[in-house]
């Protein structure tokens, strides 16, 4: 009975956690790291984009996006649409074609890797003969065109990949036809480029590298023109009515060539162009001319500059009429694509898509100035790179209004078209609340950001480095270009990661969403109160200088000096407005941080030490020194680590400083390497000496370096004197495992501004093992962590019971640990494994809901470890519920960087770009559900003929194989059209195999 009753209660808790807890990785917010391929379907609106890593990613309108993994490691190289279908290939560097399809269930699309093919060849052929070095999907959308580096073209037939031998267009065969004084001095080389005629699709250009381009004949199978250029090509563009293509090449000119003329080549002086000569320059790698209905058609193509003076510019150039632009880009240029009005080639450009290394940009070219759009998706998340984050659940609608308007204020000189892109269909349900994400970046500016649903979309940027003198220099603004220069540059895009000063980097954050006042603290010991003001305000900033050493004698600090305050006025923009700086000495990087507004209390923490600022009276109400008089590292700065890693991690960090100096000479994007050594150094830190196996937890001395780092700060109003009156509290735990706890007394409100605030000590913890304290959470007599400032008085929680006995959860790197109060005796702990070398990295509380039942909701402890893994334990009573593998152990910048939400969400980089969001709620989920459908096409009657096929008696095989071929077409798309297959194949009619 017994054994019954326990399984039955096990059976009730299972059914619980289903109902509260699953894992899910749900979004990937921000900008693909390491793109290296772009794709863009005119009839679907969207774009891929393929990486490095094998990474595939498909975006639409916003909200619509879809992800794909390749099974190799391989980077993929090309992305190509089918025309007018929902399937698109891919070439890996590896020299695999892989088949992908946008596949329809359920009234929702993924993405499927269908099929893969790698080119074989004829039998004995070398690797280059059948590497594929151009890709060209035909119209018809039935076949590949493969151009490889031996020069040859082979047809392969799609979605099948079944290889055409008969209809391949071998080097020999085109060689046959060249003119031999041409074919005498120099090699064909490989495929360059491969364009069809856009009004007739049995017409192709190919492009070899040396310079030669034929016109082929894909029906006669012969070579209809030579055009004998004599410089390295680039690239190819057919024009719209097919009587020119346009040639760029590696001097940096670009020619237009009429197509059907005899002998193209006695005009080839007049047709050459160097846009910016005389002098040497770098190779046009694109070039693509669009018409316009009423006016000259747009030029665009990249590169081409002088190469001595701007060889290190990324520049796309446009030219209208009379209006030339060079667009300056801040790294390198992947590629681009215009989009027009309507179809392909049918309405006036709209807009210019460029995908470079480090952002994507899109450029209105229907508005005058032609401005920049505003990305709603694939926003550089580390324009300069991410030192920390903090996630506010649940803002009230007036501080997201006031902060929405400030943002705006900031995009004005953004295009105001809609986003060009709006292919797809979101189906995501509505965000239930509006959430915020904020991100410290290493220039010193902290980047409020629209968390609610599937769109990280940027709503307000605030800088701090205004209220300090640094060496920027006001003048030296790169977007400004000067009258009459040429080439006419244009700077775009806001990728740069170069700081102008390291002190800057933003490492604490704490926003209150009920009051608007916002903390920020920097690695130089500096931190800014801040107020949300909705008009500009001129005001001078006075530094409050805090001696966290308290003038002991023997300390000298050897790191970074602290930054200058502007002495004069300065002139803040509408938004977030510093009216109190507290500036700790020595200026080490600020590691806690904490804000009550109600009490109007700020709490910060160094390697030094801890103190309380009044920001209403603008005073230093006490400091606290812990810093371990045998611990000299901790007055060295930064750059200085601990034991067996400080000699190593000094070197690492004097070769990134030198790197960022060469770096600035060279333009060349570090913002990856500095991230992920910021992340190693502040995991190396928190760990001190993690072993990767641990029998046991063993006890640390006292002399370790950093003890004295305060790791967490925390406000409370519970019992510390005695179990009849409450008080106000803060509590401050170090690295060297000791917490303590201070007693606070407020004035009341009418006497707040003139009396003062005043602490002393109440208790002190020292845990046994001197594990690093991570986390500090008051409990109530039911067992709830207490409520945030204001959120009672918003009627947004409910009071805390103050009638039963408190408890004071420490968690720890190694145990989770309640003790009573106001006694402070051990009642409960929890032990983490230490077998595995497991130990407690971020730690968060969170209200979980029931996915069936709306009214109830309990709150949990949620942590993650350095091995990457996730857990969920009940409070009070410390049962561990749930645990996921989320972050690979490996990955020490994602599992530092990681940020819990209060609704049981969370976020970390998987880049240093690029945000990975998961949730361990049932209830709380945001997440992708997308819709592309099929596009409707109508061809002309002479493409159509190339494509129907007559169903008859006499021809009932070619019939048969033809209907199956659309049948597993539409299968992969949608039942909706397989029923119309059947149908039309009941009654004979044509069937057009793929226009479904």
């Amino acid at each position: 009975m017994k054994r019954f009753r326990r399984h039955g209660h096990e059976s009730q808790r299972d059914r619980l956690k289903q109902e509260l807890f699953q894992f899910n990785k749900t979004v990937e917010h921000g900008f693909p790291h390491q793109p290296s391929a772009l794709g863009y379907s005119p009839s679907l609106q969207l774009l891929a984009i393929g990486t490095r890593s094998g990474a595939i990613k498909l975006f639409g309108a916003p909200g619509v996006e879809f992800m794909g993994l390749h099974d190799e490691s391989a980077a993929v190289t090309q992305v190509h649409f089918l025309p007018h279908q929902v399937e698109l290939v891919t070439l890996l560097d590896d020299n695999s074609l892989h088949m992908w399809t946008l596949q329809a269930h359920k009234g929702l699309s993924e993405l499927l890797e269908i099929g893969r093919f790698t080119l074989t060849g004829p039998p004995g052929a070398l690797p280059h003969v059948t590497r594929v070095t151009a890709v060209l999907p035909h119209s018809s959308g039935e076949l590949l065109l493969l151009g490889t580096e031996g020069g040859h073209v082979f047809i392969v037939e799609v979605p099948g990949f079944r290889e055409l031998e008969e209809r391949n267009i071998s080097l020999d065969q085109v060689q046959s036809s060249v003119p031999e004084d041409y074919i005498g001095r120099r090699s064909l080389e490989h495929v360059e480029a491969l364009q069809e005629n856009p009004v007739d699709s049995n017409q192709v250009v190919i492009g070899y590298g040396r310079g030669l381009m034929v016109v082929w004949d894909l029906e006669k199978h012969c070579a209809l023109q030579h055009i004998p250029a004599t410089q390295q090509l680039e690239s190819v563009w057919w024009t719209e009515d097919g009587s020119y293509i346009l040639s760029s090449h590696s001097d940096g000119s670009y020619c237009r060539w009429m197509v059907g003329k005899s002998d193209p080549s006695t005009e080839d002086e007049e047709k050459s162009d160097i846009p910016y000569g005389h002098f040497p320059c770098k190779a046009i790698t694109k070039i693509m001319q669009l018409p316009t209905e009423d006016g000259p058609p747009f030029l665009l193509f990249s590169g081409g500059m002088p190469r001595a003076s701007y060889g290190d510019r990324h520049c796309i150039t446009v030219i209208h009429s009379k209006t030339h632009v060079a667009l300056d880009f801040t790294s390198r240029i992947i590629d681009f694509f215009v989009v027009t009005d309507g179809p392909q080639n049918t309405g006036d450009p709209s807009a210019v898509v460029v995908l470079v290394e480090e952002e994507l940009v899109v450029i209105d070219l229907q508005t005058e100035g032609w401005p920049v759009i505003q990305t709603p998706y694939l926003v550089p998340l580390h324009s300069s790179a991410i030192t920390c984050s903090h996630h506010v659940s649940s803002i009230p609608i007036k501080l997201w209004e006031r902060i929405s308007a400030a943002g705006d204020l900031q995009h004005t000189h953004y295009s105001k078209k809609p986003w060009p892109l709006t292919g797809g269909q979101s189906h995501a349900a509505d965000p239930p609340q509006r959430d915020l994400l904020l991100t410290g970046h290493e220039d010193g500016t902290v980047r409020f950001w629209d968390a609610s649903g599937v769109c990280l979309y940027p709503l307000y940027k605030l800088s701090t480095s205004i209220a300090f003198d640094t060496d920027a220099d006001p003048n030296d603004n790169m977007n400004q270009s000067s009258e009459g220069e040429w080439p006419p540059f244009r700077k775009v895009g806001c990728f740069d990661p170069y700081s102008d000063d390291p002190r800057l980097g933003i490492q604490k954050i704490h926003l209150c969403k009920y009051s608007g006042y916002l903390i920020v603290a920097g690695t130089a010991g500096q931190i800014l109160v801040m107020e949300l003001n909705d008009e500009a305000a001129e005001q001078t900033v006075e530094a409050k200088v805090v001696d966290l050493l308290q003038g002991q004698e023997g300390f000298r600090w050897k790191g970074h000096t602290r930054l200058d305050v502007r002495e004069e006025p300065v002139l803040f923009p509408p938004g977030f407005q510093p009216f109190a700086l507290v500036q700790c000495q020595p200026p080490a990087v600020v590691t806690a941080l904490n804000l009550h507004s109600e009490w109007k209390l700020v709490a910060f923490g160094t390697s030094h030490g801890f103190g309380l600022f009044d920001y209403q009276q603008k005073n230093s109400v006490f400091v606290k020194c812990t810093l371990n008089p045998s611990d000299q590292l901790a007055l060295e700065g930064p750059l200085s680590r601990v034991k067996s890693i400080k000699k190593s991690l000094r070197q690492s960090f004097r070769r990134i400083r030198r790197s960022r100096v060469s770096l600035r000479k060279h333009h060349v994007n570090n913002a990856a390497k500095l991230h992920e050594a910021n992340a190693r150094l502040e995991a190396e830190l928190a760990e001190m000496e993690l072993a990767p196996v641990q029998r046991k937890i063993e006890a640390r001395s006292s002399d370790d370096s950093f003890t004295g780092l305060v790791r967490t700060l925390y406000f409370a109003d519970t019992f510390l004197s005695d179990s009849s009156h409450n008080t106000p509290s803060l509590w401050a735990g170090t690295n060297g495992g000791c917490v303590f706890a201070y007693m606070l007394r407020i004035p009341p409100v009418e006497r707040r501004a003139d009396e003062p605030v005043t602490a002393q000590p109440a208790k002190e913890i020292q845990l046994m093992h001197r594990a690093p304290v991570v986390g500090i959470v008051v409990l109530d007599g039911h067992g709830m962590p207490l409520p945030e400032p204001l959120e009672v008085a918003h009627d947004l929680a409910r009071s805390p019971d103050m009638q039963g006995s408190h408890h004071v959860l420490v968690v720890s790197e190694e145990q989770f640990k309640i003790f009573t109060l106001p006694k402070v005796s051990a009642k409960m702990k929890l032990k983490l494994t230490a077998v595995d070398g497991s130990r407690v990295r971020k730690v968060g509380v969170a209200s979980f809901g029931s996915n069936r039942t709306e009214d109830y909701s309990e709150s949990d402890l949620i942590f993650l470890t350095n091995q990457g893994d996730v857990h969920v334990v009940s409070l009070p009573s410390l049962k561990m519920q749930v645990h996921y593998p989320c972050i690979r152990k490996e990955d020490v910048s994602g599992i530092a960087s990681c940020v819990f939400t209060k609704h049981g969400q969370g976020f970390y980089l998987i880049s240093p770009s690029e945000f990975e969001r998961f949730s361990l709620s049932t209830r709380s989920l945001v997440e992708l559900r997308c819709l592309v459908e099929a596009p409707l096409h109508k061809r002309s009657q002479t493409d159509a003929a190339n494509t129907v096929h007559r169903t008859s008696e006499k021809d009932s095989d070619d019939a048969e194989i033809a209907a199956r071929r659309v049948m597993e077409h539409a299968l992969l798309n949608d039942e909706k059209v397989l029923q119309e297959i059947q149908k039309s194949l009941e009654g004979g009619s044509l069937l057009l195999e793929n226009n479904l």
